[in-house]
């Protein structure tokens, strides 16, 4: 069982805990789940924390059998907003690939967001009247064909930040979980892009204002075609500072996609960037290093470390990365090749958006902090 933890916290006593946590395939699904869970649970309860963002990957086969045994786990953690539930191949770390929580403790109020009868996220005040907003798993399986299902997303989405007091401007990050991601994802372009468009977050004359996101082949559910998480700050004096191009990637909207390379924003114990789901592109959009995993992925890490150098962080900074890997075997060469990485990270076999593409990085960095693993 693997657990890092990353916590972060201000002059006021405010403080933002990351954790990751995974196990490995030789254990039953029933006792890795019961130990990731309490060793979780152990960590909040420490620090006294709250959850405000949880997603969990792992194949279809798990669900009915770790729920139960995370809400036994977590008890009083656990409130009424379903984390975000991600269904992968079983890979390198077995059944459950990795979990990921984002928790706050300290002089903040948490409120649970409602909507058409639905816990779906939580809104948090902070101390200085600023508000830190997530959602979880927006969909609209309902709509029917997969762009719609797209676009009534986003309009769901919208419509929980109005009635939060906001809009889509304040959005920093979002995550897209496509279900047969190579078959549309340029549909999905088009309706993301027509409805920032209308929203004046893109537009000719216009700065960009596009959340950093990860567009990626992991599915919510077998019927949901798309899914949704965000995050979104808010309030007096709050800012988010886009990245549209680094030095070796332009503008991903030059080539159909709508997302800035990274954004930065203050959170509740500090500054956080949010770099987006980031590949072996060339300046001009070009997937490069074609059938070579070993190149991609050394591409790919480049990549992140310069957008996260144009925001004056490192991979010292980092409090929460994601490594998506095409097939078993491209896991494999990471894990193997890239053990040394030394910010908290797991892998999850699933599509890039491109079919030549092998292999993504996404990842979270904050200023300051201390560092704890546990093994």
């Amino acid at each position: 069982m693997n657990i890092e933890i990353r916590t972060i916290e201000n002059k006021i006593g405010v403080s933002e805990t990351y954790i990751a946590a995974f196990g490995t395939a030789d254990k039953p699904l029933r006792l890795q789940a019961e130990e990731l869970f309490s060793a979780i649970a152990g960590v909040l309860d420490s620090k006294n924390a709250k959850i405000i963002q949880e997603r969990i990957f792992g194949t279809e086969e798990i669900f009915d059998v770790v729920s139960p045994i995370r809400e036994k786990a977590y008890s009083s953690f656990n409130d009424s907003v379903a984390p975000t539930w991600l269904v992968t191949p079983e890979g390198i770390n077995g059944k459950i690939a990795g979990i990921q929580v984002h928790a706050l403790s300290g002089d903040c109020q948490i409120e649970i967001l409602r909507y058409e009868g639905k816990d779906c996220g939580r809104i948090v005040q902070l101390p200085d009247h600023r508000k830190y907003l997530t959602l979880n798993s927006i969909s609209c399986v309902q709509a029917g064909k997969n762009v719609e299902q797209a676009l009534q997303m986003l309009q769901k989405a919208e419509a929980i930040l109005k009635q939060a007091g906001t809009d889509m401007f304040s959005v920093a990050r979002t995550w897209m979980w496509l279900k047969d991601i190579l078959t549309w994802y340029d549909p999905f372009n088009s309706v993301r892009n027509q409805f920032f468009a209308e929203r004046g977050l893109i537009g000719e004359g216009l700065t960009r204002k596009i959340p950093a996101s990860t567009g990626i082949g992991v599915r919510a559910s077998s019927s949901v075609m798309c899914a949704m998480d965000l995050v979104s700050v808010f309030g007096p004096g709050s800012s988010i500072e886009y990245f549209d191009v680094t030095d070796t990637q332009k503008s991903a909207h030059d080539y159909g996609s709508a997302f800035s390379r990274a954004t930065k924003t203050t959170t509740a114990a500090g500054q956080t960037v949010f770099v987006s789901g980031t590949a072996s592109i060339d300046a001009e959009g070009n997937t490069i290093h074609i059938g070579d995993a070993e190149m991609q992925i050394q591409a790919t890490v480049e990549n992140v470390r310069i957008a996260l150098k144009e925001t004056n962080c490192s991979d010292d900074n980092i409090v929460q990365a994601i490594a998506y890997c095409k097939t078993a075997e491209v896991e494999k060469l990471f894990c193997r090749k890239w053990s040394h990485l030394s910010y908290p990270h797991f892998t999850v076999i699933t599509d890039v958006c491109r079919d030549d593409l092998l292999f993504e990085i996404e990842a979270t960095a904050m200023i300051g902090g201390t560092n704890t693993k546990w093994l």
